[in-house]
């Protein structure tokens, strides 16, 4: 009955708002672990993408690093400003900041938890953390060359309005890097839609859901431990789910095509 009614929640847009928020704030609340830095599924490169050397250390999360490192090398990032929107306990945007040299990156995230955490654990020149919503960006128009986006725009209310408020911050010719999921192959149409309507030019997607399903089969042995470690026995069940392991209702629905991840890149013309 609780799931039922949470689903007939789940269409109307301030709940999507509030339980992100919820979530996440509680989430970097309880579980401060300078080990866990990423969210995401996670991410096997295909064999035409160039190789990066990262040390099999369940503590690295290299799956979840993967996702962002990938989704970053869609443009050049050196020197430019970058924005990512959706940016959690901070572990992508240390690498991405790290790795490909931006003038500046910026995490914006609506859980001010999940900001202080960031602020505190992630000390890389030019990277910084502030809270804010995916609907109402707190920066000015046409100032940020890139903004990436991983795994976040299926929990905002309104999806328009977050890629009207891309559109708005980015400069003429910046770009939009971004991957998600949707429940259903129907769900991503709509999703595939709005960002036809966006105004702003998509010069390439690709379904990367073989990719997140190898991902979350090869790191399934450590993500178990870690949630063993870090999750009180209560809530390791619903964890679990949450966190896609294999034999999850998430892996398999992905595992089965049913729940579609893409990944896009964007630009405002």
């Amino acid at each position: 009955m609780i799931k039922f009614i949470i689903q007939i929640f789940k269409r109307f847009a301030w709940f999507k708002r509030f339980n992100a928020k919820v979530t996440y704030e509680l989430l970097a609340k309880n579980i401060p672990a300078k080990d866990w830095h990423f969210m995401n599924y996670g991410y096997t490169p295909t064999s035409s993408e160039p190789s990066l050397e990262v040390a099999d250390d369940p503590k690295i999360q290299k799956y979840s690093l993967q996702m962002y490192h990938y989704l970053a090398a869609k443009t050049d990032l050196a020197g430019k400003h970058v924005l990512e929107i959706g940016s959690g306990r901070g572990g992508g945007a240390k690498h991405v900041a790290s790795h490909f040299k931006p003038a500046s990156y910026t995490g914006l995230d609506i859980a001010a938890s999940a900001v202080d955490l960031a602020n505190k654990i992630h000390k890389v020149p030019g990277l910084k953390f502030i809270q804010g919503s995916a609907e109402k960006i707190p920066l000015a128009d046409n100032s940020i060359d890139v903004v990436l986006n991983v795994e976040s725009s299926h929990g905002y209310g309104n999806v328009d309005t977050f890629l009207s408020e891309v559109k708005r911050v980015l400069k003429p010719g910046g770009k939009l890097l971004m991957v998600d999921f949707r429940n259903s192959p129907e769900n991503m149409a709509i999703f595939q839609n709005q960002i036809k309507n966006s105004g702003l030019q998509q010069l390439s997607q690709e379904d990367i859901t073989p990719n997140v399903v190898e991902s979350i089969e090869a790191e399934d042995d450590s993500k178990k431990e870690r949630i063993k470690k870090l999750i009180p026995a209560r809530w390791q069940k619903l964890f679990n789910e949450f966190a896609g392991v294999v034999g999850s209702r998430f892996y398999e629905t992905l595992k089965n095509g049913t729940r579609p991840y893409y990944r896009f890149v964007l630009t405002k013309t």
